[in-house]
């Protein structure tokens, strides 16, 4: 086999971090009485939570702002479209947010079935993940998705976020992976396909959404997780 290393993202090509967010959102918006708070307008609460979620994640991943500061302004930044500057509450969101979050199990369709295909087909799997250590751990618990991964590599552990380079040539001495033998399977053209590109590995773009590749070149694309098969 050409491959023998398949480094895998995890949310938004394996867990279904839209899905899950918003129940948890929900969840949120309900038990700490936001309506009464002045938040009122859900689907507005939702809407401006994942926008600003967007925009700071980029900022991370580019090295702007701290994990921290991504875990809490992302909350606060949303209160304020609601003309509300209380940082206390912002940052109990921000907790009560990241406990229930990993609870959630909404996967894409196939996630189990191809990575049981994968595994008895005996390729090595591991996770590249800029998200946080606690966190994802949790996720890969409670979706049972821990049991085929042998090692998970995270921006906390490394010290580094992807697209930089540094995180996947951890992942490589790790997991003792040659790069020539390895290839990142993800969602997110700058985390995941130009990080790859950074680092000289193959890349398999997961294209759940039919976005535009903006000019990047993945050495493949797919659009269902399925499409795997025909890869390996």
């Amino acid at each position: 086999m050409k491959y023998r290393h398949l480094f895998f993202d995890l949310d938004h090509t394996l867990w279904d971090f839209d899905a899950n967010a918003m129940e948890t959102l929900t969840d949120v918006y309900r038990d700490m009485q936001l309506e009464a708070a002045g938040v009122n307008d859900f689907d507005a609460f939702c809407k401006h939570y994942l926008r600003h979620n967007a925009v700071l994640w980029d900022r991370y991943h580019n090295g702007f702002i701290s994990a921290e500061d991504l875990k809490w302004k992302r909350m606060w930044r949303t209160l304020l479209e609601f003309k509300i500057g209380s940082e206390e509450l912002a940052r109990k969101m921000s907790g009560y947010f990241l406990e229930v979050l990993p609870t959630k199990q909404n996967l894409f369709p196939y996630t189990h079935e191809i990575l049981q295909h994968l595994k008895e087909k005996e390729y090595r799997l591991h996770l590249i993940t800029n998200g946080f250590e606690k966190t994802q751990w949790r996720k890969l618990d409670n979706s049972k998705l821990g049991q085929y991964f042998e090692e998970v590599i995270t921006s906390e552990t490394s010290n580094s976020v992807k697209p930089n380079k540094e995180i996947f040539e951890y992942a490589l001495r790790i997991t003792g992976a040659e790069l020539q033998q390895s290839i990142m399977i993800g969602d997110n053209l700058d985390a995941d396909i130009k990080g790859a590109i950074n680092a000289g590995m193959d890349s398999i773009f997961v294209n759940h959404i039919n976005a535009d590749l903006k000019g990047i070149k993945p050495t493949y694309v797919i659009t269902h997780l399925k499409e795997l098969e025909e890869i390996f």
